[in-house]
């Protein structure tokens, strides 16, 4: 009866948890302390990406419950104390193809999901906006090329870590930046990484970007962000000594807020434009 208790007892906390999970909906976009696991999935490639782990890893824990069942089995049985005379065998010609040829057809079949992958990622399908990331020693600079205004000037704008005397409740520490990147949520979005000085990494974990930036050479990402949200990245490349002080931040936003957001961008750099036209600094 006691166990009966028990197994009710279990069944009815995951069904709240369950329940509480669907009622109040979260992601999880950032770092947390003594993580093991990834973070939520923002994008079809992220997701390839988790899907792949698991069933390899499912894959991997077969062959390793059976690699270890035989060792310890062998070990048991050839014992000294349990087989005093030892075999004579010096090879077999059946198991030595057995165990060359199944190797062989597993990792074939894990080729075939594997490659499908890479070749998804490379991939890039006529993107709706292309954003220019440069990687500094050590904050990032971001430019919208898409948009620019009657003289030429294009959204662009440096991206810095915010300090920890200016933190504000709610804030992440060492994550949070004083200018975030702007995207909009389900458009096809192309980001071309380089760097001025030496090799950066713009990586993003939830949506499943990590990108090199070596100065002189353009590398290209795409994107395709399935949910609004904010994510958090940093850099991935060793670069000096603040490499773990330049963060990056991804805020996804509804198609209709990124025309606003663009607008008042544009807007403002026009107002700048003319204002320092009329003090006669231009």
């Amino acid at each position: 009866m006691r166990k009966f208790n028990y197994i009710n007892s279990f069944l009815i906390s995951i069904y709240l948890y369950t329940y509480s999970i669907g009622l109040n909906p979260g992601f999880l976009d950032y770092a947390y302390p003594w993580q093991i696991s990834f973070q939520d999935p923002a994008t079809p490639v992220m997701e390839g990406i988790i899907a792949l782990h698991h069933d390899l890893m499912f894959v991997l824990s077969v062959i390793g419950t059976s690699v270890t069942w035989l060792l310890l089995r062998t070990t048991y049985l050839f014992y000294y104390k349990n087989n005093p005379v030892p075999s004579t065998i010096s090879h077999g010609t059946t198991i030595e193809i057995v165990w060359t040829i199944t190797p062989s057809i597993i990792l074939m079949v894990i080729a075939v999901p594997s490659f499908a992958l890479l070749y998804s990622i490379d991939e890039v399908i006529d993107p709706a906006i292309t954003l220019k990331v440069i990687g500094h020693q050590w904050y990032w600079s971001y430019e919208y090329s898409d948009y620019s205004d009657i003289n030429g000037n294009s959204i662009s704008f440096d991206s810095y870590m915010v300090a920890d005397d200016d933190l504000q409740p709610g804030q992440l520490r060492l994550l949070e930046v004083d200018n975030r990147v702007i995207l909009p949520a389900n458009t096809h979005i192309r980001a071309l990484v380089t760097a001025v000085d030496v090799i950066h990494s713009w990586a993003i974990p939830s949506l499943g970007v990590k990108m090199d930036g070596c100065p002189g050479r353009l590398n290209q990402v795409s994107m395709f962000i399935k949910r609004e949200g904010t994510f958090f990245g940093q850099c991935s490349e060793l670069c000096g000594v603040q490499h773990g002080f330049m963060p990056i931040v991804i805020q996804a936003v509804s198609i209709e807020d990124y025309i606003k957001w663009v607008s008042v961008q544009t807007e403002c750099k026009n107002w700048l434009t003319n204002k320092f036209k009329t003090l006669g600094k231009l």
